[in-house]
């Protein structure tokens, strides 16, 4: 099975054993606490889940700064995107060195990590600056992903932690939520060796599953891993639940047994396109995948980003910085000369009229009116899951909830 990034074997986070997990928890109501915000919550997540093997907790600003201008820590790891823990306050927890991170996503915020910090240190307007220009390509204050990132405080707490639980992914996606051990160890059990990685914050319509299908057709790959982000979005998209369920759906009735496994990862999306295409690759490879679908706009938002240039960043990289390699795709559509999906840029003799092509505000303006998009677009037993939550939506709309 392909290497973890960087490591000979994970290295998760998580406390494991249940003695040490009570011990820990009684040390951390007695610790100094800070409550995360969202984003470094989900950093602490995946910490614990192993997918930032081989992290061992936040980075201080001297490594994020490096990461951001070069993508290699001070000690030369390849690392696409700064891992932090940023705050707006450090008044409870000025002069600790031993503290404990507590869940802003949980009623009470009860405690999700206990932290060993090495250093606080004040971000400067020009270092934030900096980090976001590269991190992003942007500064515009409307990328949903640079909003978010120059919110989160000034101060950057570094140090290694030891993280108690999975938030609220372990509850509210059981079966679906799984640390990247858990899907090298299904992986292992389903004897698969090549396999492909899929990764959405969307349900998957007819062109994605058939790019699924290419992708492992291609590649000779013995399966499929798609792997739906769970963790926060911007308004306006779709909870993860119901992607979930439309998901499972078209697993289950339009895929051999054995053919693809759906599992969520808790984090939440930076839209930072190109860099976060890699960061992608970085815990797929560590969750045991050896290719990435990486397709037009992958990981992007509105038109910040060219359509390929999340797979044009990846031919870039200095050799050896990841093991993984991806499968480079085009957009895929339905092709009425054809009467299949193709990937467009194979498709000879076509103009854009040969194409089944539908808006995200068509589509949506559809499934609230429970129209079932055309079958060229999404598969029947998908757009009803789909109509039934926007029509739930608009009547709760109606009424005021």
């Amino acid at each position: 099975m392909i290497s973890p990034h960087g490591a000979d074997a994970l290295d998760p986070r998580i406390v494991s054993k249940n003695e040490d997990r009570k011990a820990l928890l009684a040390e951390a109501n007695t610790l100094p606490s800070i409550v995360l915000n969202s984003a470094a919550a989900a950093n602490a997540v995946m910490l614990g889940a192993g997918y930032f093997t081989p992290l061992k907790g936040f980075m201080n600003l001297a490594d994020a700064m490096s990461v951001a201008s070069d993508m290699r820590t001070i000690d030369g790891l390849f690392w696409p995107v700064p891992v932090l823990n940023l705050c707006e306050s450090i008044d409870t927890i000025d002069g600790a060195t031993r503290i404990a991170l507590r869940d802003p996503n949980v009623d009470g915020n009860p405690v999700l990590a206990v932290m060993d910090v090495t250093s606080i240190e004040k971000v400067s307007d020009e270092q934030l600056d900096a980090m976001t220009a590269q991190v992003f390509g942007t500064m515009d204050s409307s990328h949903p992903g640079v909003a978010v990132f120059r919110s989160l405080g000034r101060y950057c707490i570094a140090g290694d932690i030891h993280v108690l639980n999975f938030s609220y992914f372990g509850e509210e996606f059981a079966g679906t939520f799984k640390t990247a051990g858990e899907i090298r160890d299904e992986i292992s059990a389903r004897g698969w060796e090549k396999v492909v990685a899929f990764q959405t914050r969307n349900p998957m319509h007819l062109a994605h599953e058939e790019l699924c299908r290419m992708a492992k057709d291609r590649l000779h790959a013995d399966g499929i891993v798609i792997h739906m982000l769970l963790g926060r979005l911007k308004e306006g998209d779709i909870p993860a639940s119901v992607r979930d369920a439309c998901i499972r759906k078209m697993v289950d009735v339009y895929f051999p047994e054995n053919s693809v496994m759906v599992n969520g990862y808790g984090f939440d999306m930076l839209y930072a396109g190109p860099r976060e295409a890699l960061l992608h690759a970085v815990f797929r490879q560590n969750m045991g995948a050896t290719h990435l679908i990486v397709g037009r706009d992958h990981a992007g938002v509105g038109s910040y980003y060219g359509p390929f240039d999340a797979q044009a960043i990846f031919e870039s990289l200095p050799e050896g910085a990841l093991e993984i390699e991806i499968f480079a795709a085009d957009h895929t559509a339905w092709s009425k000369k054809l009467n299949r999906v193709v990937m467009m840029s194979e498709a000879e003799n076509h103009a854009p009229e040969d194409y089944v092509f539908l808006s995200g505000t068509k589509v949506r303006e559809m499934l609230g009116q429970g129209i079932a998009p055309p079958p060229e677009f999404s598969r029947p037993e998908v757009a009803q899951i789909l109509m039934d939550y926007y029509q739930l939506e608009d009547r709760k709309a109606a009424v005021g909830e």
